[in-house]
C-alpha cells in the first residue's frame, strides 16, 4: 500500500499536470475569449459544487451563509482572477503567462510585509528581487507575447496574492465555497458578450473539459494532496507547472518561446526553485 505521503505527493502532481493543460486549452478552443470564460466557467462550477459536497457534505453549502467580508472580498477576487486569467492565455503567449504566474510567491511576501507586517527575510528580497528582473527582461525583450496580455497575467497574479493574503489574514474564511461562488458570477458576468457562433460539440467538450480538469480537477488535487504533504514539498511540485504549461503547447502546437522568455523564465524559476529549498533548510521556529 502507498502511504498518507507518498499519496499526498502523487495528488500534488497530479494537480499540476491539470494545471498544466490551461494552455493547451486556450489554443485548442477557437472561440473568444468571453464565450470560453462562460463556458469553461459553468462547467468549472458544476464540478466544484459537486467537490464541495464531496469534501464537506451538507455542512459545506451552509458556508454560503457565513462568507462574512473576507469570504465575498475572496469570491471577487477568485472571480476578477478567473477572468483575467482566460483572458491572458488568449491574448498573450502561454509562456508569459506560465513566467508571469510564477511570481506570484514573491509578490504575495511583499503584500504580506506591507499589509500583514510578516516580514519575507533578506533571502527572499533578493530571490523575488531577481524573480522580478526575470519577469521584465521576459516581457520588455521576448517578442512572444503582448502588452495586454501581459498586463493581464499580472493582474491575475495581484489577484491571487489577494487571495493568500485572506487566507492569511482570516483563517476561518470558508474558501471553498467562496471559490465556488466565485465559479458561478465571473462566467455568467460573460453572458451579454458571449457569442452562439462555434458553439458545436468538439468545442463544447473541449470548454466542458477546460473547466472539469483544469479547474475542478486540479483544485481538488491540490485539496486533497496538500493535507499529507509540507509547504515546502507543496510549493516546490506546485512550481512545475510553470515548465510544464508552455512545454505542452510547444510540443503540441509548436508555439516556440524566444531566446529572451527562456532566459527571463530560467531566472523566475531559479529564483522560485532557489528560495523554497534555501527555505527548505532554515530550522522551523517553535510556536509560542
Amino acid at each position: 500500500m502507498v502511504d498518507a505521503h507518498r499519496q499526498g505527493i502523487l495528488m500534488l502532481l497530479g494537480a499540476t499536470l491539470a494545471w498544466s493543460t490551461s494552455g493547451l486549452f486556450a489554443r485548442a478552443i477557437p472561440l473568444d475569449t468571453p464565450t470560453v470564460i462562460l463556458w469553461r466557467g459553468l462547467a468549472g462550477a458544476a464540478g466544484l459544487f459537486v467537490t464541495l459536497w464531496w469534501l464537506k457534505g451538507a455542512e459545506g453549502f451552509r458556508d454560503f451563509t457565513r462568507l462574512g467580508a473576507a469570504g465575498w472580498a475572496y469570491s471577487l477576487l477568485s472571480g476578477l482572477g478567473m477572468l483575467l486569467f482566460v483572458g491572458s492565455l488568449k491574448a498573450t503567449s502561454i509562456a508569459h503567462v506560465a513566467i508571469i504566474y510564477a511570481t506570484l510567491p514573491f509578490i504575495a511576501a511583499f503584500l504580506g510585509w506591507w499589509l500583514l507586517k510578516e516580514p519575507p527575510g533578506r533571502v527572499g528580497i533578493l530571490a523575488a528581487g531577481l524573480a522580478l528582473i526575470g519577469a521584465a527582461v521576459m516581457v520588455g525583450l521576448g517578442g512572444d507575447g503582448t502588452l495586454l496580455g501581459d498586463l493581464m497575467a499580472f493582474g491575475m497574479v495581484l489577484a491571487m496574492a489577494g487571495l493568500i493574503l485572506i487566507g492569511r489574514g482570516s483563517p476561518d474564511t470558508p474558501t471553498l465555497a467562496a471559490g465556488t461562488l466565485s465559479a458561478v458570477w465571473a462566467p455568467l458576468a460573460m453572458i451579454p458578450f458571449a457569442s452562439l457562433s462555434g458553439l458545436d460539440a468538439p468545442n463544447l467538450l473541449l470548454m466542458a473539459g477546460f473547466g472539469l480538469i483544469n479547474s475542478t480537477l486540479g483544485f481538488a488535487l491540490f485539496v486533497l494532496g496538500s493535507r499529507h504533504t509540507t509547504p515546502v514539498e507543496t510549493a516546490l511540485i506546485g512550481a512545475l507547472e510553470t515548465t510544464l504549461t508552455p512545454v505542452w503547447v510547444w510540443l503540441v502546437f509548436l508555439e516556440t518561446p524566444t531566446t529572451p522568455t527562456l532566459i527571463g523564465g530560467a531566472m523566475v524559476m531559479a529564483a522560485s526553485v532557489g528560495h523554497i529549498l534555501w527555505t527548505a533548510r532554515q530550522p522551523v521556529e517553535p510556536q509560542r
